[in-house]
This record gives structure tokens, sequence and C-alpha cells, in this order.
């Protein structure tokens, strides 16, 4: 089975896809990406929770695909920003913002800071012939540093501090990474779905 996958992050479909592996072996489950996703307008995301947007964006997008399409909404939830950016977690900095102005952004935000909690949260929707064919979310608590630390990953990975591994999200690698992160949680979730799931017929 081919799922559309409504990204054009190579981080996360890098990810997806060694989900995939993971945790729907033998199912021949093949990740790829919407075709001309590159050309596609995106749609405005209106929602006000991620799970609002990550259906927005599945059910928009798989009108441009042959098959199942799914979508993520992720973010960072930051306790003393009142759960901010959230959903605006890509565009803290501004609609084009890179993830190191969003970085900068966030530090200057809680320069001073005496508390510094934060939650990675991810919900991925799944749509198939114009409906919701079903969601499922991931969350990872942790800690956001006053300086970037790793090379990996994206986002504001090198911030958010993973206390049981001593880790940034930035410094795990790719299998530490999936076994604990939000997005690694939700994405197990619709793999083993989709393990044992007939994806309906085009009408």
């Amino acid at each position: 089975m081919t799922l559309y996958c409504a990204t054009q992050n190579q981080g996360k479909l890098a990810e997806f896809r060694l989900a995939a592996e993971r945790y729907a072996p033998g199912a021949g489950v093949v990740v790829e990406t919407v075709p001309g996703l590159s050309r596609i307008p995106a749609p405005e995301e209106t929602g006000a929770t991620f799970h609002e947007n990550a259906c927005l964006k599945a059910l928009y997008y798989s009108r441009f695909a042959p098959g199942p399409v799914f979508a993520d909404d992720s973010g960072l939830a930051v306790d003393a920003l009142d759960g901010r950016p959230g959903v605006h977690s890509a565009r803290f900095a501004g609609p084009s913002a890179t993830d190191a102005e969003n970085n900068a952004l966030l530090l200057e935000r809680l320069r001073g800071a005496g508390n510094r909690s934060a939650r990675f949260v991810c919900v991925i929707a799944l749509a198939a012939n114009g409906e919701i064919a079903a969601a499922f979310e991931g969350a990872v608590a942790g800690w956001i540093l006053e300086a970037p630390q790793g090379w990996g990953g994206f986002g504001y990975d090198p911030l958010f501090l993973y206390p049981p591994l001593g880790l940034t999200l930035a410094e795990a690698g790719a299998e530490q990474k999936l076994s604990v992160s939000h997005r690694g949680q939700a994405v197990m979730r619709l793999f083993q779905f989709v393990a044992g799931w007939r994806a309906p017929s085009a009408t």
C-alpha cells in the first residue's frame, strides 16, 4: 500500500519512512509525497488545535493524491508562554521564519524564565476518499535549554532536552528520537493501524 504524505519537510519524511519500516514490517507500506506537492497552494491552517489542522491538511491534500493521505500538525507548547508557540510553532517568528529565527525568538521570550518546561505535541490524520479515517496523537515532555545543543533533527530539537536520555532531540540518533518523540509516538500508532487497515476503494 502506498501512503501519500503531505509534507515537503525532508526531516519529517525521513522519520515517516523509518517508522514504516519499523512499525509495519512486511505490510508493504510505502511512503511517498503527494504528487506535485510543491506546486499545490498550501491551505490556510485555521484550526485552533493540532488535531483540527492535521485533519484540515489531510482532507485538503487527499484531493490531489491517488490514494490515502496523511498529514501531521505538530509543535511546541511552553508552559511559561501559556502553551505558545503551539499551532504557530513553524511560523513563530513570521510566516517564512527559519528554524534558527524561531529558536532565537523562543530564547528571547524565555530570557530569565525559571520554569522552562515544555511539551512537543504531534497529531497525524489519515484521509481517504474525502473522509478522515483516523487520527493519532503523541506527546513528549522536556525542558527548553538556554542555548542550542546538537546538529541533528530540525525545528526546536536543538533546544528541547529530553531528561530520560540527557540529550536534546537534536543530539539523539534517528532510532532514539523515533522511539521517544511526539512524532514517533503518533506515527507508530498510524502504521500499526495501517498494517491491519484496508483503504476504501475510490468511488
